[in-house]
């Protein structure tokens, strides 16, 4: 049994109990009920209350005796006993159950709507008469002063069928397009549908006129809802004479009273998923509300939520067991869930006992599915050296590893690690000393990186606590302190170099600096070994020693940056010198290169910068040859590109381009020349 609390009402799931592994056979599972003392005590409070696949609907006849359940694969009902908890028959249907109604006291008389717009009637003895309905229905109600049945569906009539007589009676015409829930009030029977544009239509079955219309799809819309479609009623309930609850496809639950138009309140899901159901408790005054995730439980007058339920499966159902703290849920899963909450009443009479037990029940949270065994995965299976029984009975394929007995498991990790329990109470007698520690005088631990950064930080620290004093501000976090910079201290990584050439161009003071803190750091090392208690001064130092070194020299920090420039030139230079030594004791080998046919060699440059021009991106590529003028890049009028380029020739092509450039140049001249000595001869005639 498991238990949940949640604004400190305690909930008792009674279907939530140890399960075995559907693989194991009834043999084993008889013989493991033998054996396990846990899998004998667990609470199965009905017998096999559960169905093959899903369950859509759940109902509870009105003399509490028979619990009803319909589900799938194959479509089927159910009947449990109460007084014998176990299952009463089973009976399976031609095709899916919408929903359903027990007519009678007990289970005697059943109306089963059907996905195939069929309406199934049985009778104690089973299946009794089946007619069909002009259109696809989606909820009915039964009117019992007149025998008449109420059917609403994917039409703007409400089909009527009489009992009594055995036949159609004229339709109710309304003005919705579709109709999704109805629901008749058992006081006054006023009949009253939600409508796919999120309207409820009331009306009088006497006069078979509309007596009444509320939108509720715009009392919906609050300030702090927020929806995405036209909102359509999903659920209806009524509550006494004058009260009736509409639960809308977007997760709103409104109460009305028919007095008034107006909602008296509304109580949004915040999932906007749609309102499954509705159901009313009267002792406490509460509305339990379900849509497919959540079932919340609040106060009907302020809105108040006084618990709720998340089950591991989506809900289909709910089913409130009259005068009792009972809960039924249909799921869409194989079991169907019970839950127990002692604050809502009493336990049904058929099984008073669970008063008793909820009083000893502690809350035990159940860590895997199957107790008695242990799921491992393949690297599991290496670690504990037993990778060679996969393909073996002794392990049962599941998803990404393997099932195995818990008692197997435990034997092969005390083989494996035979000193676990050595480590473990090590380690609880490590922290137990520590605890114990704490309480001592502390002393100033510390990091193992960047000591001496983390004693500068400690002083600046101190000097800053002196200064707030004073002008009484507020201290500044310690960065010791922070997690941001919790890995500065404990990395090794992040230690600072002094070394570096960084470190000592930017910090040339810092080996006169150091020098106090090394000197610090000495003392407490010592103190740390020796066990002792930190001293404000040590023996034989003198209390002026530590302000003798000025810091304000100014002559002294230009020469500090001068020796450190001249070291780290002599650095280089050293350097230097190591690598021409190395370079004169390398020896170069000649290395041959084969040319590829109908490839030419030219030289190695012109090599590199075809591997160069190769690396390059298309697009510096293309700017290359756009400034080269072997390519052109220019819009049309269109808004496309235009490319144009011109192919690179040969040597031999480039060369006999220049000798006829050369040529055409020669005779261009010698034209010239021609037409020059023509004219001067013309000119010399007629002077003459």
């Amino acid at each position: 049994m498991q238990v949940s609390s949640l604004n400190e009402v305690k909930i008792y799931s009674l279907s939530a109990g140890r399960s075995l592994p559907e693989w194991l056979s009834d043999r084993k599972k008889r013989a493991l009920q033998k054996k396990d003392v846990d899998i004998r005590r667990r609470i199965e409070l009905i017998q096999d209350f559960e169905m093959p696949t899903v369950s859509t609907k759940i109902k509870v006849s009105r003399d509490g005796q028979y619990i009803m359940a319909v589900g799938t694969y194959k479509p089927r009902v159910r009947c449990f006993d109460t007084y014998q908890l176990s299952q009463k028959f089973e009976r399976c249907l031609d095709s899916e159950v919408v929903t359903f109604e027990i007519l009678s006291d007990d289970y005697s008389k059943i109306v089963f709507l059907q996905c195939g717009r069929f309406v199934e009637f049985h009778s104690q003895h089973g299946h009794y008469y089946k007619t069909r309905i002009p259109k696809f229905g989606r909820d009915f109600s039964y009117h019992y002063p007149s025998c008449d049945l109420y059917f609403v569906g994917a039409s703007s009539e409400v089909y009527r069928l009489n009992l009594e007589q055995g036949r159609f009676l004229n339709s109710l015409q309304t003005e919705a397009s579709e109709s999704n829930v109805c629901d008749i009030n058992p006081v006054h029977f006023l009949f009253a549908m939600g409508t796919a544009e999120g309207k409820v239509e009331c009306w009088d079955p006497r006069t078979r006129n509309r007596v009444g219309l509320l939108d509720c799809a715009l009392s919906s819309v609050t300030a702090d809802t927020e929806i995405e479609g036209l909102p359509s009623i999903s659920a209806l309930k009524f509550d006494g004479a004058l009260n009736m609850a509409v639960g809308t496809s977007t997760g709103q639950v409104l109460l009305y009273d028919l007095r008034s138009s107006n909602p008296l309140i509304v109580k949004d899901h915040h999932y906007g998923l749609p309102i499954k159901s509705i159901q009313f408790q009267h002792q406490l005054d509460l509305i339990i509300s379900a849509d497919s995730r959540i079932i919340k439980m609040w106060n009907k007058d302020t809105g108040k939520i006084f618990t709720s339920m998340e089950p591991e499966h989506d809900i289909n159902d709910v089913c409130l067991y009259p005068n009792s703290g009972m809960l039924m849920t249909a799921n869409e899963a194989p079991k169907m869930n019970i839950y127990y909450i002692p604050v809502l009443g009493p336990a049904p009479k058929w099984c008073s006992f669970l008063d008793n037990l909820t009083e000893e029940l502690e809350e035990n949270p159940e860590s895997t599915v199957y107790d008695d065994y242990k799921f491992v995965t393949r690297k599991d299976l290496e670690n504990l050296g037993l990778a060679h029984l996969i393909g073996s009975s002794l392990l049962r394929a599941y998803m990404h590893g393997f099932f195995m007995d818990i008692r197997l498991y435990h034997k092969a990790k005390m083989m494996a690690n035979p000193f676990a329990y050595e480590e473990y109470r090590r380690e609880k007698i490590r922290q137990k000393i520590e605890e114990t520690r704490a309480q001592r005088v502390q002393l100033k631990k510390l990091p193992k990186v960047n000591k001496e950064l983390a004693l500068k930080l400690i002083e600046e620290e101190g000097e800053e606590q002196q200064f707030t004093k004073k002008r009484k501000q507020k201290n500044l976090p310690s960065l010791l302190k922070d997690d941001r910079f919790k890995v500065m201290f404990e990395n090794p990584d992040f230690q600072v170099d002094e070394q570096s050439e960084e470190f000592r161009l930017l910090n040339p003071l810092v080996s006169k600096i150091s020098e106090k803190r090394k000197r610090k750091l000495k003392i407490l090392e010592e103190l740390e070994a020796q066990g002792q208690e930190e001293e404000e001064e040590p023996e034989g130092k003198a209390s002026d020693a530590e302000t003798s070194e000025s810091s304000d020299d100014e002559k002294g920090w230009v020469e500090e940056v001068r020796k450190q420039r001249k070291l780290l030139r002599q650095e280089e230079k050293l350097k230097r010198q190591e690598r021409l030594k190395e370079d004169q004791q390398t020896l170069l080998k000649p290395q041959f290169f084969e040319i590829k046919e109908g490839e030419e060699f030219r030289s190695f440059k012109d090599s590199a910068k075809k591997q160069k021009l190769m690396k390059k991106t298309l697009e510096d590529r293309l700017k290359l040859e756009e400034k080269l003028g072997t390519l052109n890049v220019s819009d049309t009028t269109v808004g496309s590109k235009q490319a144009t380029f011109k192919l690179k020739k040969s040597e031999q092509q480039r060369k006999q381009q220049e000798a006829e450039k050369r040529h055409r140049q020669e005779r261009k001249t010698l034209r010239r020349s021609a037409s020059h000595l023509k004219s001067r001869r013309g000119r010399g005639r007629l002077f003459h």
